[in-house]
């Protein structure tokens, strides 16, 4: 499996089909005499905002942190948890149960609920 092009950047569903966003970084575990393997996936705009530029991956945590932002450290997801690898990559986890969907509800509470005629 080439990780760069069939995890990275793909689409991430529970095990309910329901969307959690897009993989945002891969963590891989590095052992003596061995090769590299997998740990995990990660989810976040700070790991987004880290792909880009280290300084860019701070301002962002300072910046969802001032806004009271609860979880702007990244969500890993270990490999075990990952059911299957296809045009989705499917994980063993609900949705609403982890900090992944965070940064839209926190959206969802502070900026849209606010428009007039959102509800």
């Amino acid at each position: 499996m080439d990780i760069i092009r069939d995890v990275l950047d793909n689409q991430l569903v529970d095990r309910n089909q329901q969307k959690m966003g897009k993989i945002d970084g891969i963590v891989m575990e590095l052992r003596d005499g061995e090769p590299p393997r997998l740990a995990y996936i990660e989810v976040g705009a700070t790991v987004l905002a880290r792909r880009l530029h280290p300084r860019l991956e701070r301002w962002v945590a300072a910046i969802l942190n001032k806004w009271g932002a609860k979880h702007s450290q990244p969500f890993r997801i270990p490999l075990s948890k990952v059911r299957d690898v296809g045009i989705d990559v499917e994980v063993d986890l609900e949705a609403e149960a982890t900090p992944a969907l965070a940064y839209e509800q926190w959206l969802r509470d502070r900026i849209i609920g606010r428009i007039p005629g959102a509800k």
